[in-house]
């Protein structure tokens, strides 16, 4: 009986390990077309592609709108990935809940004093 136990949990640490590795790689793979599509839109604003066979004519907003919010995007996949799926904002409410709970108590302490 404990060795199936032991099994199975070998069997949920392995899967979630493997679960863990994909989602990195996911996230990588999102930063490398991330840079890459960057990458040659900033090459034709510099108008590289202009004179040669593909003549190619890009909006000016995107050179800036396209890695602003993709890179929002990127960063919240990063979260996601690299912050234990959303833990730190759970995190930051436990702390907050905390936080009031020990201003109440200061006042209430405060409150006894007098």
């Amino acid at each position: 009986m404990e060795l199936v136990i032991m099994e199975n949990n070998n069997d949920r640490k392995y899967r979630k390990a493997r679960k863990k590795v994909k989602e990195i790689k996911e996230f990588y793979t999102h930063l490398a077309v991330y840079i890459i599509v960057n990458t040659l839109l900033i090459i034709m604003h510099l108008g590289i592609f202009q004179s040669g066979i593909a003549n190619v004519e890009i909006p000016k907003w995107s050179m800036f709108t396209t890695p602003f919010f993709w890179g929002i995007g990127l960063f919240f996949h990063w979260l996601k990935v690299f912050k234990n799926n959303g833990t730190f904002f759970k995190d930051w409410e436990k702390r907050k809940i905390q936080e009031f709970l020990d201003k109440e108590e200061e006042e209430i302490d405060r409150m006894r004093k007098f």
